[in-house]
């Protein structure tokens, strides 16, 4: 009798047979390949109804002075994404830039012309607007939350193809890229998710099925190199968009990456935050030049105000700061710094 019970009281314990699989078992390969299967699926169901397809048509310049362009048409193909239930889309500056006609088709296969509502060349980003009914907007997340590594799905029209998806991971962050306009885009995301021509101006997604960056471009020579716009970056310049059709920012003429501070360099500094920008790179004659900025330098501070990414910068870097006499602070060779900067404008 005292044996039954104790086998009992074992049984229960570590957990029957019946009871106990899934502790005993760990999941199969199928059943973790389906369970990723099912987290794709249902980003898409989620996000591709947002996402839609731009149809652009250009006037060629001409080389000619006296003429304003050569009678000569050229068109375009890109992606884009609602944004809100009222018609707003993002997508790529390079895709609907200097457009004279823009068709934006949605998912149902509705069709509709575009108009552009402001065009920021020196982030790749633009918003344009369509008026229609019964729209889905796509939920935008936080591009400063992502990790290396974690999954990544671009949604697109590459070509012309319809709801075109691809998967991937997050393979680096913080990289710079330099825009059509000539500027570099600071904190670009780097992904392994397939993009082709057409799939600019899609979204990049999260398994939860969050905007975090706005495709981009991809480095055709190489496999597996591809970039996003932060979606925390859109951010920051939608609403100058919406609001001026273009972006007015004070800009201080820098390169740079997001970095981390050793807190033995924090302490000893007696910094507030852990973490800083590192300058990559100074444009000449600019107003870091000017300070006396120098490559390899840390920027951890504006005005007092410590700084945690480049999108901080950005944020001080209004247009009320223009002209007005500011103060970095710096870590050089890992000595703190104070330096004197009078922010330029940068007109988009």
């Amino acid at each position: 009798m005292f044996r039954n019970l104790r086998m009992l009281s074992n049984d229960n314990y570590f957990g029957s047979n019946e009871t106990g699989k899934s502790q005993d078992n760990p999941p199969s390969d199928g059943q973790l390949l389906d369970a990723y299967s099912q987290a794709v699926i249902n980003v898409v169901e989620k996000v591709s109804p947002a996402v839609v397809n731009i149809d652009v048509q250009r006037r060629v310049k001409s080389s000619n002075f006296y003429q304003q362009d050569s009678g000569q048409e050229v068109s375009g193909n890109g992606s884009g994404f609602i944004f809100t239930q009222d018609g707003y889309i993002l997508t790529n500056s390079h895709v609907v830039h200097d457009a004279y006609l823009i068709e934006v088709t949605l998912s149902d296969g509705r069709s509709y012309q575009a108009e552009i509502i402001g065009d920021d060349p020196d982030t790749d980003v633009a918003v344009i607007r369509i008026h229609a009914p019964n729209l889905v907007a796509a939920k935008l997340g936080n591009s400063q939350s992502l990790k290396v590594g974690q999954l990544a799905i671009a949604i697109g029209h590459p070509y012309g193809f319809q709801t075109t998806v691809t998967t991937g991971v997050i393979s680096a962050l913080g990289r710079s890229f330099r825009s059509r306009s000539g500027k570099v885009i600071d904190n670009i995301i780097q992904t392994d998710a397939a993009l082709n021509p057409g799939n600019s101006g899609g979204p990049l997604v999260t398994s939860h099925g969050e905007v975090v960056g706005i495709n981009t471009a991809v480095v055709m020579s190489a496999q597996g190199i591809c970039f996003a716009v932060p979606i925390n970056t859109a951010k920051i310049v939608i609403p100058s968009l919406m609001r001026h059709g273009k972006v007015i920012r004070g800009y201080i003429g820098i390169g740079g990456q997001n970095v981390q501070v050793s807190r033995r360099i924090m302490l000893f500094n007696e910094l507030s935050a852990d973490t800083g920008i590192f300058v990559m790179y100074i444009e000449p004659k600019s107003p870091a030049q000017m300070a006396g900025l120098q490559e390899g330098d840390v920027i951890v501070g504006f005005n007092g105000q410590p700084l945690s990414s480049i999108d901080d910068l950005h944020k001080f870097l209004t247009p009320e700061m223009v002209g007005v006499r500011s103060q970095l602070t710096i870590l050089r060779r890992n000595q703190k710094l104070m330096l004197t900067i009078v922010p330029g404008q940068n007109n988009s």
